[in-house]
């Protein structure tokens, strides 16, 4: 199974597949989210070029489809293997600023684990929260003390991967990699190799580091920066994870004014990462019942999606009033609820519910009006849902 197997024939068929079906249902079957750069462009139209590629390849004999966690070589390896093919392949975001162009390039090529057949999270980590501490406009160097102590926590904490936390190992990384400084040593930094070796390095040389200097300076000064690097980050390493407690404990859930773009991509990121896990649940999950009653397994992650998407507010449009109050655990009184009932054969996805606040819930189930609300409340659960989804593809 390799994109180097694929032929012209093959993504031409997945073209074709692609117009018949139309976009949205072409990325739902494969289960890929809408270029954010990179377009394949064939006879003036314009084409997800990953999806494409997986696609194509389940039109090779023999083969299946490509998922989004098969590919492992980066967007350019993708646009170097169909321009190879004689496609035509257009980047369409592509920064004017070259240090950015570079910098996306550099965080879509790091060297990380795959041991596990994913992504180790070791370096993703890191500079999430480095690229949050630029925002706020920290310290670019840190005494090793202060690295080691905040890193070690969030890497145990959020090492979604069962990474150790260890940041010995990502820091060493990612200064070959050219992201990261190191300074007030005597001795050569050693790869990110082996143990015993790198463990002494660090506890001898006790290194003080940030950052490098220009990557700073760029995300400190550029909301557009912050938003290309974190969704890079979000979309190539946190494929089918959810990143949302690290998030926010790196400051992406206190966003400023300022910050109205990367909130934005931000929020759309983990909606379209939380809707597609969905949507391949609610195929593997059609017909189940669970263990101890016969009701529909339901989808944690289609809930997640929908309070996500609410902003901690009814999303009745009438609502002519929700609590003030919360919950013990600080999260809105709110209900998230299935437009057309689970039970009776609903989708469990999140662009067939909604989060009701308790009032608008009683109403939708026993008011009189209850019929027409749902009327409304699918249009506004399809509405918001497409808004999002669309944001996801900037």
């Amino acid at each position: 199974m390799a994109l180097a197997d694929l032929t012209p024939t093959a993504v031409l068929r997945a073209i074709e597949e692609y117009d018949r079906l139309g976009q949205d249902a072409f990325l739902g079957r494969y289960g890929f989210r809408r270029a954010l750069r990179y377009v394949l462009v064939h006879d003036g139209r314009r084409y997800d070029s990953k999806a494409i590629a997986g696609a194509a390849h389940g039109h090779l004999d023999g083969h299946a489809p490509l998922r989004p966690r098969d590919f492992s070589g980066g967007a350019e390896h993708t646009v170097e293997l169909l321009r190879g093919l004689g496609f035509k392949v257009v980047d369409e975001a592509a920064p004017a600023d070259d240090a950015l162009g570079q910098l996306l390039g550099r965080i879509g090529r790091l060297r990380v684990s795959r041991a596990s057949g994913r992504p180790a999270l070791h370096q993703p980590i890191v500079l999430l929260w480095a690229v949050g501490r630029a925002r706020r406009g920290e310290r670019r160097i840190l005494p090793w003390a202060e690295t080691e102590h905040a890193l070690g926590a969030l890497l145990l904490r959020h090492g979604l991967q069962r990474e150790r936390p260890r940041p010995d190992y990502p820091l060493a990384a990612l200064h070959r990699a050219g992201l990261w400084e190191l300074t007030g040593h005597t001795e050569p930094v050693p790869r990110a190799h082996g143990d015993t070796a790198l463990r002494g390095w660090f506890r001898r040389q006790r290194p003080d580091g940030g950052l490098d200097a220009a990557v700073y300076a760029l995300l400190g000064r550029s909301d557009r920066a912050r938003t290309a690097v974190v969704d890079t980050l979000l979309t190539t390493y946190f494929v089918d994870l959810d990143p949302g407690p690290l998030l926010a404990e790196v400051g992406w859930g206190e966003l400023g004014a300022g910050d109205a773009d990367l909130r934005g991509a931000v929020l759309a990121a983990e909606y379209d990462r939380l809707s597609r896990i969905a949507e391949r649940q609610q195929t593997e999950n059609r017909g189940r019942r669970t263990a101890r009653s016969a009701a529909p397994v339901r989808s944690a992650e289609a809930r997640r999606a929908v309070l996500l998407r609410s902003g901690r507010r009814c999303e009745n449009p009438r609502c002519t009033g929700a609590p003030d109050d919360v919950t013990v655990g600080g999260e809105p009184i709110l209900e998230v609820d299935h437009v057309l009932d689970l039970a009776g054969g609903g989708p469990d996805l999140p662009d067939h519910m909604v989060a009701l606040c308790p009032n608008c819930h009683a109403i939708k189930t026993r008011g009189r009006t209850g019929e027409e609300l749902r009327t409304v409340l699918l249009d506004v659960a399809r509405t918001r849902h497409a808004h999002l989804r669309r944001g996801a593809d900037r």
